[in-house]
């Protein structure tokens, strides 16, 4: 009951009429990604990852979100977000408390699997739990593999204060040396492992690396007696200022962003992680960090899950891949198997891929056949995040090196990829790509290849749109919606985009393309208003959209408008919604789900109206005003009708979904749908499809 009535005065602060606040939105989208876990449709192993996800996801919303606010309430105190009028301290007020039944949650879920996964032979153990032939066997495992990767100290006047690194995991102890009362601090190396195998026999043992530093790590103190320990983790502030002066030309960007993401070792902490309180360790610790005492949690276990990534490997393939998901790998389409050349193929007609039920290959592959065709003479691409080891870089080499003129506009403020795409930016730059950092204060974060070619006195154009990234890992993860086209105005725009970022300029009109921060905002909602006036002149208005975050309040407010004027309104928003669906006499005619499944949903589709008049448009960009003001991004439509019938067809397929689809409520609560027929798994039902 008590939870219940938090959980109302939680959900009262964040909502407002028909708007939600964008956090609690996100809070609320990581609940259904820990739901998961615990998913019966999901395989044993797929619900740890699931639980690991979900923890992940917590740690960089506390990063970046919650470093955010804590900048926003430094900088400016008084600012209220566009949504529910909640000033910075108010959000992380709330935020405070869903993440502590976050973590509630977080552990009930994590007992429930560790008991299904002893029913499925796998027992991760406690040092509590070891009998005293498993204890010595684990103290050997101490001893030889962990304890000379430790690293130790106490602090006193000649051993000053560690800095607390963000996200790793340190041992504090409470010490006594003949009287003298000290404080020990152990640190271990991301090199260790995070499991180890107790025993043999048929049923896997597995004890964590936590479990065994509790057990033993009293060992790295000779000559003292330890009173008292504990585990603790530090989340530091990962919203560093990414404004650039474009000015200054005497330094490298890649120097600058270096100097920035160092920095987020030292910025401040906004998340203490501890396994117990209410001790001497605690006191000191909260004292010395300064740190408000509802932003501090406890876990008694763990505080990083990605060890549940790992757990296959202790089991024998054949039982591993029956706690699996079926391997499942992308199709190439017939037409592009059959063809002899992909220029060809996509001089002469549209070509669609669909990630990851259709494969990257074949984007990768006309890369390649770019990369040596005399008729190339232009390669200019986005990049936003690549693949660790990237066969498109590779191949973006090669054309360079073969005489081809390769533009390369690298986003290096991606957040945590920067060191990967610095990486890249310098081998591309090695093999003679012309490289660009992105324009001025906006982030690039269109997805689009232009390639130019050259016949005679003719100039033809490839174009490759899309709404994921260039990574050959993630294509298999990330449902993503591509298109290759030899249409000669989008061609002109793509040649035009590249020509306007090498010279920073944001001020021009294209043919087809809808370009953030200028036009395409203003596109999507002039096409809103074309629904908007149909329905108005007593017509059938109709908006049909997908995405992962809605939080832009221009768009919020049109489709506000759009669904009193009597649009029918679907959308399919896997994250945050700011909006909410069925309220009376605002939001009646709009109906919002959101899929977590399998893969991540992550392809953007905006639809307006039906038959002869619909207009459908693939994006790069959310429906959030990071994506419609402060970014380069991308919204192309789609002019091959049956290539639109088939996105749309997607779409429709997503809206029946009742197994993994819930559906947002005008309370502001996920629920599940009610199955009448029969279920229906719209990821699933692609991987099916021929």
């Amino acid at each position: 009951m008590k939870e219940n009535i938090l959980a109302d005065k939680i959900k009262k602060r964040f909502i407002c009429g028909e708007l939600v606040n964008r956090e609690y939105s996100w809070l609320l989208f990581n609940r259904r990604v820990l739901d998961q876990s615990q998913d019966p449709t999901n395989p044993l192993l797929e619900k740890c990852k699931f639980l690991s996800i979900f923890s992940s996801n917590l740690d960089e919303f506390f990063m970046v979100r919650v470093g955010s606010l804590f900048n926003e309430n430094a900088s400016d105190p008084q600012a209220k977000d566009n949504k529910t009028g909640l000033t910075a301290a108010k959000q992380l007020e709330g935020i405070s408390a869903v993440a502590r039944t976050l973590y509630a949650e977080r552990s009930k879920c994590y007992t429930a699997l560790k008991k299904e996964l002893s029913a499925n032979g796998i027992k991760i153990m406690r040092g509590s739990e070891l009998t005293p032939r498993q204890r010595e066997e684990c103290r050997g495992i101490f001893s030889a593999h962990i304890l000379p990767l430790l690293s130790v100290m106490v602090l006193d006047a000649k051993h000053p204060l560690m800095q607390f690194e963000n996200m790793k995991s340190y041992m504090l102890y409470d010490l006594d040396r003949r009287g003298r009362r000290m404080i020990g601090v152990l640190s271990y190396s991301d090199a260790l492992d995070r499991l180890y195998r107790v025993g043999s026999g048929e049923k896997v043992k597995l004890i964590p690396l936590e479990e065994l530093v509790r057990a033993f790590g009293d060992m790295a103190f000779i000559g003292y007696t330890v009173t008292d320990k504990m585990m603790m983790r530090v989340t530091r502030n990962a919203d560093f200022d990414t404004h650039i002066y474009d000015n200054d030309v005497e330094r490298d960007f890649t120097a600058i962003m270096r100097k920035k993401v160092e920095s987020r070792a030292k910025l401040n902490i906004v998340r203490l992680e501890t396994d117990k309180t209410g001790t001497r360790l605690y006191d000191f610790v909260v004292k010395l960090l300064k740190i408000k005492p509802n932003f501090c949690y406890t876990d008694e276990r763990f505080f990083d899950y990605k060890f549940l990534f790992g757990l296959g490997k202790f089991l024998s393939p054949e039982r591993s891949a029956q706690l699996r998901y079926p391997p499942f790998k992308g199709a190439v389409p017939e037409c592009v198997r059959t063809a002899r050349s992909l220029i060809e193929l996509v001089s002469g007609r549209d070509v669609f891929l669909s990630y990851p039920y259709d494969s990257m290959s074949p984007i990768v592959d006309l890369l390649e056949e770019c990369a040596s065709d005399d008729r190339v003479s232009s390669i200019s691409i986005t990049i936003y995040r690549l693949a660790s080891h990237s066969r498109i870089a590779d191949l973006l080499c090669r054309a360079s090196e073969n005489g081809k003129q390769v533009t390369v506009v690298i986003e290096l403020l991606a957040r945590f990829d920067e060191e990967n795409n610095m990486y890249f930016a310098s081998k591309l730059q090695d093999a003679g790509c012309t490289i660009i950092y992105g324009m001025e204060n906006y982030k690039v974060h269109s997805k689009i290849i232009s390639v130019v070619l050259k016949d005679g006195d003719d100039i033809r154009y490839i174009t490759h749109l899309g709404t994921g990234n260039y990574n050959e890992s993630t294509s298999k993860q990330y449902t993503d919606l591509n298109i290759l086209t030899s249409d000669n105005d989008i061609g002109e725009d793509a040649a035009a985009f590249f020509r306007n970022i090498a010279i920073c300029n944001i001020d021009y009109r294209y043919k087809r393309l809808l370009v953030a921060p200028e036009t395409l905002k203003s596109g999507l909602m002039k096409y809103i208003d074309r629904e908007i006036d149909k329905a108005r002149r007593g017509g059938e208005g109709r908006i049909l959209a997908k995405m992962n975050s809605l939080t832009d309040r221009d768009i919020i407010d049109k489709l506000v408008e759009a669904s009193c004027a009597g649009v029918k309104i679907e959308l399919i928003v896997r994250g945050i919604c700011c909006l909410l669906p069925g309220v009376p006499g605002r939001t009646e005619n709009m109906r919002v789900i959101s899929i977590v499944g399998r893969f991540l949903e992550h392809s953007r589709v905006y639809c307006f109206g039906s038959g002869e008049d619909r207009a459908v448009y693939i994006s790069s960009a959310d429906l959030m005003t990071r994506n419609t003001d402060k970014r380069v991004e991308i919204a192309a439509p789609v002019l091959d009708r049956s290539i639109a019938d088939r996105i749309v067809s997607i779409l429709e397929l997503m809206l029946t979904d009742n197994v993994k689809a819930r559906r947002l409520c005008p309370d502001g609560k996920y629920r599940r749908i009610e199955v009448t027929g029969d279920p229906v798994d719209a990821q699933a039902a692609q991987i099916k499809k021929p």
